[in-house]
């Protein structure tokens, strides 16, 4: 007697055509779920090449500004030296400061009590110096390292014997009102550009002095 071949059991209610064409159904699906997978894998390598391009890109614009931030950082030098300093001391002379050197930059190195600035331009005499900040665009930042230069000015000042009065003054080519305020609350001068020239304001008090 031949053996009668049964098919398989499926879920109660579901012939063999519909269980095959669930299982097609879902390998379809397989399908796009792979498609879909590929897809992604090529826009995520081509967003990667992408990236890479605008990084190099960027690292080459960077280098550019760079090397023209150094052109101006060069020039600005040039204005202070050969317009602003100069004219300092005249203009100090004016609100009675009798400054008869100007230095421009001015460094302190002293290794053996770790004493470390730099003064953009320092007004001087036997009895009074002026540090003098310039900023294109100074900050409240700005004012208060210019206030620690002016104490380290002093402790420097008193390990070498140099018993002088030291003010301080903040030149910048574009200031906030803000900014402005809080230097002149600080005691320090401010220098700003006038027409063709630059103006000096005094602090809303004495100067302060180190």
């Amino acid at each position: 007697m031949a053996e009668v071949q049964t098919l398989p059991d499926y879920p109660r209610g579901l012939d063999f055509q519909q269980v095959w064409a669930a299982l097609m159904e879902d390998r379809e699906r397989l399908k796009e779920t792979e498609r879909i997978l590929r897809e992604n894998a090529e826009q995520f390598a081509q967003q990667q090449k992408e990236t890479d391009r605008i990084v190099k890109e960027n690292a080459k614009q960077q280098k550019k500004t760079d090397k023209q931030l150094g052109k101006l950082g060069n020039r600005f030098g040039d204005v202070i030296e050969y317009m602003v300093a100069p004219n300092l001391q005249e203009k100090f002379y004016k609100l009675g400061f009798n400054f008869h050197k100007a230095n421009f930059p001015s460094k302190v190195r002293d290794y053996d009590n770790k004493i470390f600035f730099e003064v953009d331009i320092m007004l001087e005499n036997g009895d009074k110096a002026m540090l003098v900040e310039v900023k294109s665009k100074p900050t409240t930042e700005d004012v208060q390292e210019h206030i620690e230069r002016l104490k380290k000015m002093r402790k420097y000042a008193d390990l070498h014997a140099d018993n002088r009065t030291f003010l301080g003054a903040v030149a910048g080519v574009v200031m906030t009102d803000n900014v402005r305020d809080y230097v002149l609350k600080q005691g320090f001068f401010v220098i700003e550009p006038s027409g063709e020239t630059f103006t000096i304001i005094p602090p809303n008090d004495d100067p302060k002095e180190w």
